[in-house]
């Protein structure tokens, strides 16, 4: 149940009857208990178009809500504070009422779409001729977080891992596999480390011509269906593959083999896609090349800047290959809402990927396509996060480290728990921190990355909720079975805002399904592991009577199941023992 959401449309419709059509009532939670629970800030501008005083046209309004039985039942009372704000508190009964029926339904009270879609999201995408690097960091488990948001509000969700599998590079590590297998070499042994592997292979093609040519012609091979080379090819993509997939398993996303969409599953459609650009009439040849030029793309100079899809020696580009999986993911797919998770640079790219495909027909203009663009890992420099040396960190090793730190943490605040204990919590608390550190900044913006912030058990971090989780259940050890025919009653002001928090747990939900945003639930998260403190600290539990015991175990049962559920949509674990 969205409450916002709910006020929002009645007051919206409260303004038009008295005469602000279209008039948004813009209801937000309120900023400060006095305020009350929630704020209609609407009506300045509403008042403002029709040219009449704010607090007069508030008043109006009011009086409207006021003779509305729907809104009557949750709403104690209306203020008009300022120039025109309608602040709106909830009648104490009704949210006793709701934390009631939202602990004992099965998604948190949370409604699935009436309306659901089939979701198609392009996310992780590594380069198989590489080890995923902390680049591949955000994708992923933003791309994670988003689409198990999609499947909780009932949405069909297709996961596309578009990997690069085909291209140039292909030719000089073929090239290079073949040489070690005629010297006879350990090819599983030579492919555990793909990174040293690339290297290697690429001082051999930067160095000696003949390979080089070697290489080149391999590609042309491989493209052409060489039996040989494709068997190469496949194992070097299977053992990338097996990489990835211990890299998915280690941070618990949901990313399976069978969701690998690669480049090379396009090839054969590519020809097509530029006959059918050409149908269009949307192909013009500059300097040998085939382009699309449109208005909608025009540079600083209005110059217009153009989309390359066939190179003039007859290849075919990254534009090519997506306008392919645009149109695959329509017609094969059903995708009615296609969600991209790259990096801001391919802001351009994508625009253009969306607009040519639709002006070819390769899907209807009435499929939503979003460039979920996100910003840069950096190190404490400022700078993109590298190496000591300057390298590309390993997304593995960063993994590992992670765990490592969590292992120290956690060691040095229970010694004398045995050392598997540890090691379990360390893996769920390093893996936890290190993705929330990332969903939990603004997914547009480049943020510092820093070990000692988020492993902190301080602060909007993943250990402070874990254990503010494991807290609750260290609650429940000690008072035993709860009773569930107990009333709940909201008397203290902690309680009543301990309540209000959690019945806007779907608000948090709705907004990440809607923008792609993980950190407006992780800032809900925090939210609600602050409210619950304060609640726990004035509202004592084990002390109190026994009516008054079982209606705040309720509270803090809630919360728990709220955390546990929140956290998973971060695909974040938690621990009934810290």
């Amino acid at each position: 149940m969205n409450i916002r959401t709910q006020l929002d449309t009645i007051i919206t419709q409260a303004l038009a009857n008295v005469g602000a059509n279209e008039a948004p009532a813009v209801v937000k939670t309120s900023a400060r208990p006095e305020f009350g629970d929630y704020q209609a800030n609407g009506i300045m501008g509403a008042a403002k178009k029709l040219k009449m005083n704010p607090r007069e046209l508030a008043t109006k309004v009011v009086a409207e809500l006021e003779n509305n039985s729907e809104i009557s039942l949750l709403v104690e009372k209306y203020e008009i504070a300022g120039p025109g704000f309608i602040n709106i508190h909830l009648k104490n009964n009704w949210l006793a009422d709701q934390v009631e029926q939202t602990l004992n339904s099965d998604n948190l009270a949370v409604k699935k779409s009436s309306t659901p879609e089939t979701v198609v999201i392009d996310y992780s995408a590594p380069n198989l001729a590489k080890e995923m690097h902390v680049g591949h960091l955000r994708s992923t488990i933003i791309g994670d977080a988003i689409s198990r948001v999609l499947e909780f509000l009932g949405h069909k969700v297709i996961r596309q891992n578009h990997v690069g599998d085909w291209g140039t590079q292909f030719g000089m590590l073929l090239t290079y596999m073949g040489e070690l297998k005629k010297e006879n070499a350990e090819l599983e042994m030579q492919l555990s480390d793909l990174e040293k592997f690339y290297q290697a292979a690429k001082i051999r093609f930067d160095e000696d011509e003949a390979f080089a040519t070697q290489a080149r012609e391999n590609v042309v091979k491989l493209q052409a269906g060489d039996a040989e080379f494709l068997k190469l090819w496949q194992q070097f993509i299977d053992t990338s593959l097996n990489h990835c997939d211990e890299i998915y398993q280690i941070l618990n996303v949901k990313l399976k083999r069978e969701d690998v969409a690669p480049e090379s599953q396009y090839n054969d459609d590519l020809a097509s896609v530029i006959t059918d650009l050409d149908k269009a009439g949307l192909l013009s040849e500059d300097q040998g090349a085939q382009c699309v030029f449109l208005d909608e793309f025009k540079g600083k100079d209005d110059s217009i800047i153009p989309m390359i899809v066939q190179k003039s020696d007859g290849g075919y580009l990254y534009a090519t290959t997506d306008l392919a999986a645009l149109r695959y993911r329509h017609n094969q797919l059903g995708m009615t809402r296609g969600l991209y998770l790259v990096d801001a640079r391919q802001s351009l790219h994508l625009k253009q990927v969306y607009v040519v495909g639709k002006k070819a027909g390769f899907l209807p203009e009435t499929t939503s396509l979003e460039h979920m663009a996100f910003g840069t890992m950096m190190g404490k420099d400022g700078t993109p996060f590298k190496t000591r040396t300057g390298g590309t960190v390993k997304l593995i090793d960063l993994l590992n480290e992670a765990k490592l730190r969590a292992f120290d943490l956690v060691t040095s605040k229970n010694p004398d728990l045995d050392e598997a204990s540890r090691r379990e919590i360390a893996n769920t608390v390093g893996i936890g921190a290190v993705k929330y550190a990332d969903l939990s900044k603004n997914r547009t913006s480049d943020y510092i990355f820093n070990w000692d912030t988020m492993l902190s058990f301080e602060g909007n971090t993943a250990p402070y909720l874990q254990y503010a989780y494991a807290r609750i259940q260290s609650i429940f050890r000690k008072a035993g079975e709860i009773n569930s025919g107990a009333e709940i009653v909201l008397q203290e002001p902690a309680e009543r805002l301990l309540a209000t928090k959690l019945l806007q747990f779907s608000e948090a939900v709705d907004v990440v399904a809607k923008d792609g945003t993980p950190n407006f639930l992780c800032n809900y998260l925090f939210e609600l592991s602050g409210n619950f403190m304060s609640f726990y600290e004035a509202c004592p539990i084990m002390k109190a009577d026994e009516a008054t015991k079982q209606s705040r175990l309720k509270l803090a049962q809630l919360t728990a199941n709220t955390l546990k559920t929140g956290l998973d949509l971060l695909g974040i674990d938690v621990m009934e023992r810290m």
